[in-house]
């Protein structure tokens, strides 16, 4: 088998163009690529209310308040807990200091050094990198948080608009196909879509459950804000693989910098172990899995590859749009060679088991109705 060189040079220079249009563009990309998602799951809601009789522009709108009042409920609810991290950030400074005096204690008593340690001397140069560091990480995060208020701004009014002109802009791509084909676009798209509600929807429910058992944990071991901790280490499960080591690791830092034993965030470290065994091996396969139907070669290249193309928003993004696209090269014969490498053996097995049942099945039905065959008289 020859490839030409015109059709690799066109492979791979497609590849690049692709690559290159993902990064230039990623301040449009991302939040359109986040409003897709959202709209997807908004969509079964305002489709609701269109067939109630609103009107499809204010049915749109209802849909987005609702999504708006949930997430700002979460935030009011969060908010009395995240007004007093700043005094305890404060206090977890002073903690600092008073065990790097401890150190420095120790070693001066316990090492036969040439000279001791200046306890006073290395504790201001230590504070002068910490305002040397906080500097350039508050302009950091001034700028960090203007981009994400943007990227933010952005997705509703990309969501509103897509949530409107659905109709419109599905029956434009579906032209691009030819008329005989344009039935199995459309289910193309449906499919599409579903794999995207499912995914997200299935997200929201993993993260709501992971929260409350999170949450729940940390109030019986005594950790403060329990809720705030337990929903934020949730919520970063939403990045792929390295989300709930992440997440983890925030209470297990605040409970070590918060108390004096040791048990409590050696205790958190282990719920948190306890909880990711359960969700890596029974939650997230039921709950999330299901969606994606992709194998983990393909997640975890998506991963890396959204990483460094969008950095967290693309870990977010790149797994259930890789999905989308095995859905996609499924229904072009061209692209099924791309659909199995995406795609999981363990769901071809399914497929095929699933065909195997129903050709048995017709197998049946067709001997039932040869016996109720009667010979004429």
């Amino acid at each position: 088998m020859s490839i030409s060189f015109q059709k690799l040079f066109f492979a791979i220079a497609t590849v690049i163009a692709i690559f290159a249009i993902l990064i230039l563009a990623r301040t449009i990309l991302i939040p359109l690529g986040f409003a897709l998602l959202i709209s997807f799951i908004l969509y079964p809601l305002a489709k609701k209310l269109e067939i109630w009789g609103i009107n499809k522009m204010f049915a749109a709108f209802l849909s987005m308040l609702a999504m708006i009042l949930i997430i700002g409920g979460g935030i009011f609810f969060f908010l009395s807990q995240i007004t007093n991290l700043p005094n305890e950030l404060s206090d977890f400074q002073d903690k600092i200091m008073g065990l790097l005096r401890d150190i420095i204690v120790y070693i001066n008593n316990h090492f036969d050094l040439e000279t001791d340690l200046e306890q006073d001397y290395i504790i201001e140069q230590l504070k002068e990198w910490f305002k040397n560091v906080a500097f350039p990480v508050a302009e950091n995060t001034f700028y960090t948080t203007t981009s994400f208020l943007a990227g933010l701004l952005a997705t509703i009014v990309y969501t509103f608009l897509l949530l409107i002109y659905r109709t419109g802009l599905t029956n434009a791509f579906i032209k691009f196909s030819p008329v005989d084909k344009r039935e199995i676009a459309l289910n193309m798209f449906k499919k599409v879509q579903k794999v995207g509600q499912k995914y997200l929807s299935g997200m929201i429910l993993l993260i709501i459950i992971l929260g409350l058992a999170n949450s729940i944990g940390l109030w019986i071991i005594g950790v403060d804000s329990p809720f705030l901790f337990g929903f934020l280490a949730a919520a970063m499960s939403i990045i792929p693989y390295v989300g709930t080591t992440l997440g983890a690791s925030i209470p297990v830092l605040y409970a070590f910098m918060s108390h004096d034993s040791l048990w409590i965030p050696f205790a958190v470290a282990v719920l948190f172990w306890a909880i990711q065994l359960i969700e890596s091996n029974f939650l997230s396969p039921k709950v999330v899995g299901s969606s994606l139907q992709i194998n983990a070669l393909a997640a975890i290249l998506s991963l890396l590859i959204g990483a460094s193309v969008w950095g967290i928003a693309g870990m977010i993004l790149f797994l259930p749009f890789v999905a989308m696209l095995k859905v996609i090269c499924e229904e072009f014969e061209s692209l099924k060679p791309i659909a199995l490498l995406i795609g999981s053996q363990e769901d071809d097995n399914k497929e095929k088991k699933e065909k195997s049942i129903q050709s048995s099945f017709v197998k049946i039905k067709n001997k039932i109705s040869k016996l109720n065959i009667k010979p004429k008289k």
